[in-house]
């Protein structure tokens, strides 16, 4: 049975890439994509890339256009999906790749974003330790699924899994991230443009104000670490590359745990993993290595002298960040294969 699919926010860096992968997809038809300010125009005016989805026209984004399909993706800018989630009730799944559906607490949506507090959703990190397992059993047959933020997920991926053996402390982590710049998206902005980000590097959101950082906390409670017994300074740096992440994050060591628990603790949370890779000891990951594939690779070294855990990671913000995940999440949602229509291997050079 093929599914209907519609993707909203197809103009932009995540719908675009949403739709590439879905194009791959034996079991859906890309029915339907809608945008804002660019409908009425061709998909391909705006994703000359897509050559195999020539034939679709930029619709507008509203609740009558996006429904009557069995999948809805909202690509859409942080605070505009949950408008539309009421008027789709009827919709078998809908997948959110804003931020609008990604937080229990309301107090930290207040703080961060905003607004009412949407209803949090399914959290699309299939790979996640969480109590009990991983994050993938609640993804199963979900009918409402939150993809993550792209830097939040990098570094809980990062760090659950010695959060969950307990042998980190999550009382002083520090995450410094190389991010490119469409993680911020295709609108237009000053410090986006070539001409300020070439030949730089630019911190952004520093001090604890970055929106990813309550994600990130989220994520560590659901591994095993208590709300109040997590301290986390997180600092974003944009860098001149179109797409990628590299996190580099580190915690102490919890006393008493030996090297051979510490890096048990990653290796028996992704070796049987297909998009988290743990690289062998003493090799760390480039960006370049995941680009264009759905996948989390990662170093550790254990730092005696420091008493740290150091976690080096990079994915593909477009991939693994933002897409990946969404359809990754899809597949386990629909009760189809999870690897299905996402690229294990990366583009080189």
């Amino acid at each position: 049975m093929t599914l209907s699919v519609a993707v909203s926010g197809a103009s932009g860096y995540a719908g675009g890439e949403i739709l590439r992968l879905l194009a791959a997809h034996p079991d859906v038809e890309i029915r339907t994509v809608t945008a804002h300010s660019s409908a009425g125009q061709p998909l391909v005016a705006h994703q000359p890339h897509l050559r195999s989805l020539a034939h679709l026209e930029l619709q507008p984004t509203t609740p009558e256009v996006l429904a009557g399909h069995d999948v809805v993706f909202l690509a859409l800018p942080h605070g505009q999906s949950a408008q539309y989630t009421d008027a789709l009730a009827d919709t078998p799944l809908i997948i959110d790749a804003g931020a609008d559906h990604r937080l229990v607490s309301a107090e930290d949506w207040a703080q961060f974003y905003g607004g009412p507090h949407p209803d949090p959703w399914a959290y699309g990190v299939p790979e996640l330790p969480v109590a009990g397992g991983k994050q993938r059993e609640k993804l199963r047959g979900a009918t409402r699924v939150a993809a993550p933020g792209c830097n939040a997920s990098t570094v809980a991926l990062s760090l659950a899994p010695g959060v969950a053996a307990g042998v980190i402390d999550p009382a002083d982590i520090v995450s410094v991230l190389a991010v490119g710049p469409s993680g911020a998206g295709k609108s237009a902005k000053t410090n986006l443009l070539a001409s300020e980000i070439l030949g730089s590097a630019n911190p952004y959101a520093v001090g604890g104000t970055h929106r990813h950082i309550p994600e990130i906390r989220q994520a560590l409670v659901a591994a095993g670490a208590s709300s109040d017994g997590i301290r986390l300074s997180f600092t974003p740096v944009l860098v001149p590359m179109a797409r990628g992440i590299l996190a580099t994050s580190s915690a102490p060591i919890r006393e008493g745990a030996t090297d051979a628990e510490i890096r048990g603790a990653w290796e028996n949370a992704y070796g049987d993993e297909p998009f988290v890779e743990l690289l062998p000891a003493g090799v760390f990951p480039r960006t370049a290595d995941v680009l264009g594939a759905n996948v989390a690779s990662m170093g550790l070294a254990i730092d005696r002298a420091a008493n740290r855990v150091t976690v080096v990671a990079a994915v593909d913000n477009l991939v693994k960040g933002t897409a990946g995940a969404a359809i990754q999440s899809m597949n386990l949602a629909l009760g189809l294969a999870e690897t299905t229509a996402l690229p294990l291997n990366g583009v080189a050079p």
